[in-house]
């Protein structure tokens, strides 16, 4: 497994994932990748980690979740006054324009659809990278 994210500087991600063979697929790439991972399986565990820690580069979330949707994330973190990732990435099954529009709606600046190729991760983790470092 091979990342193009590793030419890059590290970037703090947070993913939440509930699916334990994709949670572990996401942190082995991403630590291969040169990235900082940390993580969550639920919706609740999400935002009390996201709240608790000093805030992440990027955000990867599945929409599906079993306490939830993660369309609720950014504003359940926005209403315990926690930042939302700049670079949030909402994952889902579901991929019409009405579908990336909520994703959007709800705080997520990119929607990518299962299943994508990892270059697609890999486009937006160097497009985080380098708007990061312009600032």
């Amino acid at each position: 497994m091979s990342s193009s994210a590793s030419t890059s500087t590290a970037l703090r991600v947070f993913v939440l994932e509930n699916h334990a063979d994709t949670l572990a697929f996401y942190r082995l790439y991403l630590r291969e990748g040169g990235h900082t991972v940390a993580e969550a399986r639920t919706l609740q565990e999400a935002v009390v980690k996201l709240s608790a820690d000093a805030p992440y580069d990027v955000l990867i979330s599945d929409l599906g979740l079993p306490d939830g949707s993660g369309l609720e994330l950014p504003d359940r973190l926005r209403s315990r006054g926690a930042p939302v990732p700049r670079f949030a990435i909402a994952i889902s099954g579901y991929g019409t324009s009405a579908d990336a529009a909520k994703s959007r709606a709800a705080g997520y600046r990119y929607h990518l659809v299962k299943p994508f190729e990892v270059e697609a991760l890999d486009t937006l983790l160097k497009e985080a990278h380098r708007e990061l470092a312009s600032r």
